[in-house]
């Protein structure tokens, strides 16, 4: 007695629409949110903000309550937290054991990738909306005179691009280590120590604007145009603390065995 062999059925997939890029980068927004830490980092990063602008509200000059100056004080906190941000965007996936499922439901790691660079940008856009928003507002109640004649377009340009940078940064360093508490102690030591070297070893010094970020970034601050070197100092030190760490990082992920 003989018995058929059944033909295995398949399931045909390959007309089914991949899930879109504006979907992945909303999901990875909502993962921000979904853990404790980053629900309550977002959280200070609002309070921070407001409260760094309501304390100048109240402690400077009348003609110093300008529209510049309170853009100004929230770019130190900011500045620091922006990019916590953006490492917990990335290590959030492998401490809460969550990258398999985000790696099997997108197989194309690169366009998870992407959509947490997105997703880091859009955030720190964010950070950067709240900031001038409540600037306006203290502009308006300061009155101060000529209060909103001291920026300009390039100088919120400024701004947008030193918080990016940090985001990215962050963002980078978490790739790089995929451990929240590595990658946070390590962006901040690191640079610290490096600037710290610079100071005292004289050849070094004299290479800082080209080789640290935080040298480099100085022109940012002040409401000058930059000139040509500086735009190429600025480059130079992204290209090693950012475009560097997030290249090795981005590599790391794409090859690491997702457990």
């Amino acid at each position: 007695m003989t018995t058929a062999a059944l033909e295995p059925t398949t399931l045909d997939i390959s007309g089914t629409p991949r899930i879109p890029l504006s979907r992945l980068v909303l999901v990875e927004l909502r993962k921000l949110a979904d853990t404790r830490a980053g629900k309550w980092l977002l959280i200070t990063i609002g309070v921070i903000t407001a409260l760094i602008i309501g304390v100048f509200f109240l402690t400077a000059k009348t003609s110093d309550r300008t529209f510049l100056n309170f853009v100004g004080v929230t770019a130190t906190p900011q500045g620091f937290l922006l990019p916590v941000l953006g490492i917990l965007l990335v290590t959030q996936e492998w401490t809460q054991r969550t990258a398999l499922v985000s790696f099997t439901l997108v197989p194309v790691r690169s366009r998870v990738m992407v959509a947490k660079v997105l997703a880091a940008l859009v955030a720190g856009l964010a950070a950067i909306a709240l900031a001038l928003g409540i600037a306006a507002v203290a502009t308006l109640l300061g009155g101060a005179d000529n209060a909103w004649a001291q920026i300009g377009a390039d100088d919120i340009g400024k701004f947008a691009l030193l918080q990016a940078s940090g985001v990215l940064q962050g963002l980078a360093f978490g790739l790089l280590f995929l451990n929240s508490a590595a990658a946070i102690v390590t962006y901040f030591v690191l640079p610290t120590a490096f600037s710290i070297v610079a100071g005292l070893w004289k050849p070094l010094e004299e290479a800082a604007p080209w080789v640290d970020l935080g040298t480099s970034q100085q022109p940012l601050f002040s409401g000058t145009d930059l000139s040509t070197d500086q735009w190429l100092h600025l480059a130079t030190g992204t290209l090693i603390w950012v475009v560097l760490p997030f290249a090795l990082g981005l590599l790391r992920v794409l090859r690491a065995e997702v457990k």
